[in-house]
């Protein structure tokens, strides 16, 4: 399984089948809400038959019984990788799991992580608007040994709590990390943000990335140069 997702941050399958055209091989792609709301379900099943991976990013956070249904349906669609956000709490964390199992085709389902905080979230938000004290990092640790307690696969986190999780949590407890950006790149509206260098160095295990990929004029060069990063040794 490639190490890094390509946010498919379009609005159109036009966009998408042109983007992933320019790709020989199949690659590891992040289907979120705008996409999916823009073209429907129909869209996954399209990449999928292309030999695509797919991580359908979703952040599922209602009552434990509406995701538990949720993720029954989600587990059919042969998706890669979903998600919740841990902020709804163990219960639905463990529902969302059962789902999956319920719902999931022969003996192998889709892996469950949990988003922690999302990376467009500063310490000022999460204390002053959110209402959440303390910093980031103890709240996704908090949030991340939920997850585990649940059975979870992993969490998504910033670059900047991998190493943090890994060594308070478990080391075989997936990190996926988005805000990656290539050196030169603007960060958006993103606010903890990485290069693939610094996400390597600190253990991540996925990387999910957008503009530096999908906006490049070469992207299959730029992830095939962020796969080397992700796959080498740490003496990078």
């Amino acid at each position: 399984m490639s190490k890094t997702i390509i946010a498919l941050d379009f609005s159109s399958e036009r966009e998408v089948f042109d983007f992933l055209d320019r790709f020989k091989k199949p690659v590891f792609v992040k289907i979120g809400m705008e996409l999916l709301y823009s073209c429907g379900l129909g869209i996954i099943s399209s990449i999928k038959n292309r030999g695509h991976q797919i991580f359908l990013d979703l952040k599922l956070h209602d009552i434990p019984n509406t995701v538990r249904a949720a993720m029954r349906n989600l587990a059919s669609l042969n998706v890669d990788m979903v998600n919740v956000h841990a902020m709804g709490g163990l219960e639905m964390m463990r529902a969302a799991l059962s789902g999956l199992e319920e719902g999931k085709k022969g003996d192998k389902r889709p892996l469950l992580i949990a988003v922690t905080m999302l990376t467009s979230t500063s310490v000022d938000i999460m204390n002053r608007e959110l209402r959440i004290q303390g910093s980031v990092e103890d709240t996704v640790i908090s949030y991340a040994k939920n997850a585990h307690s649940a059975r979870l696969d992993g969490v998504v986190c910033s670059v900047n709590e991998t190493d943090l999780i890994h060594r308070e949590v478990s080391e075989k407890f997936l990190t996926v990390t988005p805000g990656i950006r290539l050196e030169n790149d603007s960060t958006d509206d993103q606010k903890r943000v990485a290069t693939p260098q610094i996400a390597r160095l600190k253990g991540s295990d996925f990387v999910v990335v957008g503009r530096s990929i999908t906006r490049s004029l070469e992207p299959e060069r730029v992830y095939s140069h962020i796969e080397e990063i992700m796959s080498s040794k740490l003496d990078i």
